[in-house]
Order: C-alpha cells, then structure tokens, then sequence
C-alpha cells in the first residue's frame, strides 16, 4: 500500500516527536533556545495536523489508516511534550495524567470501534480540545505569564474532559455492541 500526502505528513509528525524531545530535554542546546527551537519543531509538527486533514478532506484522501493514525500522532505529540513539562516543573503531574486517562480511554473506545468495523473519526470538541493544549504547550514553553498559564491549563482540562464525554456519549453503542 503507498502512503497518501495526508497519511505521509502524519507520519511525519510522529516522526518530530524524539526530535522536539531531543531539543527540548537533552541539554544540547542552552536555554532558551532549546525551548525556542523544540516551540518551532512543535509548531511545525501541530500544523500538519490542520495540512493532513485539509488536504484529506479537500481532495478525498481520507483513508481509514488516516483516520486512525491522525488522532493518535496528536495524542503522541500532545502527551510527549507535556510529559516534558512536567520534568521542567511547567505542568503538573495531575493534568497530564487527566488528559492521558482521556486519551487512552478513547483510543481503547477506537479499537473496540475498529473491531466492530467502524472507525471513529474526531469530532468537533476533539479538534478545540487539540487546538486548546497545543496553544497551552506552546505559549507555556514560550514563557507566558502565570495567570495565562492557568488559564490555558484549566481551559485545555476542561476540553479535554467535555470532548472525552461527548465522545463516549455519542458512540455508547460501540460498548452495546
């Protein structure tokens, strides 16, 4: 099976992930810069998340691999740099480990979901859910103020467990099933 453009711009953020970790934890680079850089690497690899999907969707690409892997490369990358972060004393440990229970709840739920035949594609809370962590990640690594910081950490907690309901709520009968 050949690779699409969208399914070989997914892989190419999962692919950013050890780089972005590299950057920002080895020491090889002084601060800030390394905080700097890891933020371009980042970005880099979070914009592919909105090119994979435009491209998909605009030129009918969307492929089940797509479907499947694209969530999880944003659950990679969105989980790896605030793991990170926590190592950096920028996040705390509790955060992280609610919006990883989320991930793997869900992730769990696509593989039932896939065994049944159906694969699950994001919905719109899942989208501001990614949108709002990755705007945390990078402005917190950026050195925002604190206010701003627990704004956006409470914000993207609060949409990570809103979309991690409504997605549950929606596809129950994957668990029926």
């Amino acid at each position: 099976m050949s690779m699409n453009l969208p399914n070989k711009l997914t892989m190419f953020r999962v692919v950013l992930i050890p780089v972005f970790i590299v950057v920002l934890m080895s020491g090889l680079i002084a601060e800030p810069a390394s905080r700097y850089i890891a933020v371009v690497i980042f970005c880099v690899a979070s914009f592919t998340d909105y090119l994979d999907g435009h491209i998909a969707r605009k030129y009918n690409l969307v492929t089940n691999f797509g479907k499947f892997m694209d969530p999880l490369a944003d659950k990679l990358l969105v989980s790896a740099a605030m793991i990170c972060m926590i190592e950096l004393g920028m996040l705390p440990a509790w955060v992280v480990i609610i919006i990883i229970s989320r991930e793997f709840i869900i992730t769990g739920f696509r593989l039932i979901a896939a065994e049944g035949g159906l694969v699950i594609a994001a919905s719109w809370w899942g989208k501001i859910k990614t949108v709002t962590q990755m705007a945390m990640i990078i402005l917190m690594l950026l050195g925002v103020n604190k206010v701003i910081g627990t704004i956006l950490v409470v914000l993207a907690t609060i949409f990570t467990v809103v979309s991690g309901v409504d997605y549950i709520v929606k596809n129950i009968s994957v668990l029926k099933n």
